[in-house]
């Protein structure tokens, strides 16, 4: 099965709540596209940098995201919202879905692999959101930090 046979995934109304949903991409079958970087799995941060130093206290330590990939689809668990993409640097087919922060804020967000790192640019908003791997780890750059992230081994339904 390939990843246009499977519907888009959208974060149900006020998020999904303390438990994940089933994931969206098992029974796709499709490879990840040449380019991208393997961020498939359950992943937990455990490092959060600001400017450099590591804050041994900030929110978003223990935080996790499971992360899916099919083709140029990829989609992001976390939080309470499912982000469900393409990377092809279009609009309508990127993020359109809601914010984190409140769980009913429309977002519209341009998706793309650049040079083996994943990249989302909130259309209107000039910031970028960028995920790339680091050896076994996963780098996480959102607004105001970069997170390091380690791969959970078991499914955390």
């Amino acid at each position: 099965m390939n990843a246009d046979a499977i519907p888009v995934a959208k974060t149900p109304p006020g998020g999904y709540g303390d438990t994940f949903p089933e994931p969206v991409l098992a029974a796709c079958t499709e490879p990840i596209v040449a380019g991208a970087p393997d961020m498939r799995g359950w992943w937990e941060v455990a490092e959060v940098l600001v400017d450099g130093a590591t804050l041994p206290d900030h929110r978003m330590l223990g935080s996790m995201q499971r992360i899916e990939q099919c083709g140029d689809r990829v989609t992001i668990t976390a939080g309470g919202i499912i982000h469900d993409m393409r990377c092809d640097g279009t609009e309508a087919n990127g993020v359109n879905d809601v914010a984190e922060f409140d769980k009913a804020t429309p977002i519209s967000v341009i998706a793309t692999f650049e040079d083996g790192v994943h990249v989302l640019r909130p259309v209107g908003v000039h910031i970028e959101v960028k995920r790339w791997r680091d050896g076994d780890d996963l780098m996480w750059q959102y607004i105001g930090f970069t997170a390091r992230l380690t791969r959970l081994e078991r499914d955390r339904g």
